[in-house]
């Protein structure tokens, strides 16, 4: 148990103990004069010698007598001693003269007068203190504690020695933004060396870059290989609801820092505080603006500032102010992007360095079918792949295990309890045929990895598709094709099912939005020309873009719905010759996805290509359904 604990323990059992005492003295003071016995009667007892023998408390008035020929005590309250006194006066005298030759007096021997005036009245007045100030305790500490309404303008740093280890060994697939890092840390430990050719250390380093790419570990690591001061904080622990308080705590931080310099400060999530100034509704007594204006000032203002280093992070550098972004303040900004194969598999290699791996797992295939992941995906690709491993009881992760965690890091977990119709099978297997065979016959398109009609996430079904290589330039060609395979599905739902469903809504979704991109931002229209209309920023955010107009009129925007109109009924009509074309291959896939559920690439190029048997099918019970259904629609 550690001694905060135990302190507290403590204090939780001292609150106890005094609510318990005053209780209980509370509670004899109730029992004590609740008197059920008039003061006549007691009176009358003494006046006729019945009492034996009592014990008088002066200060309480506390009454204990004992009557003749009785073995157990009375009790009651005195309303007035020096009353009672006098009342039995004659009774204390007479008893007196009456045992004087015995040498014993009611005074000495039957009378015990007490006086325990300044005890009584001291304890429930100790008793009311001590439970007072727990209870002012506690609500101060519930409130926010009592330490904590003198320190709102110290800085919330966290302890750099409890933070996570990390070092660049622990860094892959960045290599030149690593570069960019290890040079700021070789300055501070050889300041010399750069000083003599006139060199300055950046003030600043930003990192910029999707979630997950490795901007908080590269941080990390600057902390592990500095050997000197380190200071995370996050963006949001400088704002507060009180007015003045992130400017405070801005300040308190770089005193800290130059205290120690050289130092390094390290501030997570910048754009909780460095958002665009006027850009919020607040007008300029945003407290968001305060802290912003600060940090800017001790950054490059007139005070100086020298070897305190800030690195910050964030994923959204459009909303982060001008003024942040300049030379001076944030010199150096480095992008930390998604890795291409080379980093993925560097990555991989990193994350599987604990962890065994079966002989069919290779870490070149894996950087290679996972384009577009983030370090983090790549993580979590392999984790998730150790806990099917474990979960089947397997002593190493095997190729299986990979490719069924890549499939759930992207579309979630496999649905197999959940019951589907008939129906829904046959709709669900057409559907993801017409994708895959369009994705197969279009030149652009990346090759089909898996198709499947088992159920993950939203989607009833899935075909997936992967790239050969990390191509960054996407042709129009390649655009309006991808249109043409996304309408695939619903292309299939007409031609095969004789109706249409809502499953095609989120693929038609998606090939109107890239349409309109074609048209309004890439400048692939020649009715429109190769003009930007709108915000090349699809988010909105509030405040910058209150009260903005659009900047294109009402006849430009007519043309651009045609145009969006004409790209999709053109893909539309290309997509319904080519599903037309290869009608053989779509009932081949669909009575095979309805028997397997599921098939991959390998097993799909095959099928493609005519080299797998159709004797496959004939075992199952579903191929009758699907050729009946078949023969009932409209012939192709």
């Amino acid at each position: 148990m550690t001694p905060k604990k135990s302190k507290g323990i403590f204090t939780y059992l001292m609150l106890i103990i005094a609510a318990v005492f005053l209780l209980i003295y509370v509670s004899s003071r109730l029992n004590s004069t609740s008197n059920k016995t008039q003061y006549s009667e007691i009176i009358s007892l003494f006046d006729n010698y019945q009492v034996s023998s009592y014990e008088l408390d002066l200060g309480t008035g506390e009454l204990t007598y004992r009557i003749e020929d009785q073995e157990k005590d009375k009790h009651y309250t005195v309303p007035n001693v020096n009353i009672f006194l006098e009342d039995t006066k004659d009774y204390r005298k007479e008893y007196n003269e009456y045992h004087a030759e015995e040498n014993k007096t009611l005074e000495q021997d039957f009378i015990k007068i007490t006086d325990r005036t300044w005890l009584y009245s001291l304890i429930p007045v100790i008793l009311t203190i001590l439970l007072g100030v727990a209870i002012l305790y506690f609500m101060m500490k519930q409130s926010g504690g009592g330490s904590k309404y003198t320190s709102f303008g110290k800085a919330n740093l966290k302890s750099s020695a409890s933070a996570r280890k990390a070092t660049f060994k622990d860094v892959a697939g960045a290599d030149e933004e690593k570069q960019e890092l290890v040079e700021i840390v070789d300055y501070l430990k050889n300041p010399k060396k750069y000083t003599d050719l006139g060199a300055k250390v950046p003030k600043g380093v930003l990192l910029l870059g999707p979630p997950g790419t490795g901007k908080t570990l590269l941080a990390r690591a600057v902390a592990g290989e500095a050997g000197c001061p380190f200071f995370p904080i996050s963006g949001s622990d400088f704002v507060e609801m009180f007015v003045g308080v992130g400017a405070s705590r801005v300040r308190d931080l770089f005193e800290q820092a130059k205290k120690h310099a050289p130092a390094i400060i390290f501030i997570d999530e910048i754009d909780a505080v460095g958002r665009h100034r006027g850009a919020g509704l607040g007008g300029g007594h945003d407290e968001r603006e305060q802290t912003l204006n600060q940090l800017l000032v001790e950054m490059d203002g007139f005070t100086g500032n020298e070897s305190v280093i800030v690195i910050a992070a964030t994923n959204r550098r459009d909303i982060l102010d001008p003024a942040l972004l300049r030379p001076g303040r944030f010199d150096r900004q480095i992008v930390v992007g998604y890795p291409d194969v080379k980093g993925r598999e560097e990555i991989l290699q990193v994350h599987a360095k604990n962890k065994p791996l079966g002989p069919d797992v290779n870490i070149k295939t894996i950087a290679r079918t996972t384009q577009g992941f983030t370090g983090a995906d790549l993580e979590n690709v392999l984790n998730e792949a150790a806990l099917l491993a474990a979960r089947n009881n397997r002593l190493a992760i095997t190729e299986a295990d990979i490719e069924e965690a890549t499939m759930k890091v992207i579309a979630g977990p496999e649905k197999k309890s959940r019951i589907v119709t008939e129906h829904d099978k046959l709709v669900t297997a057409y559907h993801e045929a017409g994708h895959a065979v369009a994705a197969y016959n279009l030149k652009t398109q990346d090759k089909v990895h898996q198709v499947t009609i088992i159920q993950r996430g939203m989607a009833a079904g899935l075909t997936v598709t992967r790239p050969d290589n990390d191509d960054m330039h996407v042709s129009r060609n390649q655009m309006r094709e991808s249109i043409v395979m996304l309408l695939g599905g619903r292309v299939a739902e007409e031609l095969f099912i004789d109706d249409i469903c809502t499953g095609a809504s989120n693929d038609i979704e998606r090939a109107t939005a890239t349409a309109r991109n074609m048209v309004t931002r890439y400048g692939f229209s020649k009715k429109i020309g190769t003009v930007v209309y709108g915000s090349d920023n699809d988010e909105v955010f509030l405040g910058k873009d209150y009260g903005h107009t659009r900047n294109y009129s009402e006849a430009v925007a007519a043309q651009i719905d045609e145009e969006v109109r004409a790209i999709i009924e053109q893909a539309y009509s290309e997509c319904t010759e080519l599903i037309k074309a290869h009608s053989d291959k779509m009932h081949f896939l669909a009575k095979y996805l309805l028997k397997y559920e599921k098939i991959d690439g390998d097993d799909f190029e095959k099928l493609m290509r005519g080299e797998i048997p159709e004797s496959v099918l004939y075992e199952s019970e579903v191929i009758d359904t699907a050729s009946k259904t078949h023969e009932e629609n409209t012939e192709i």
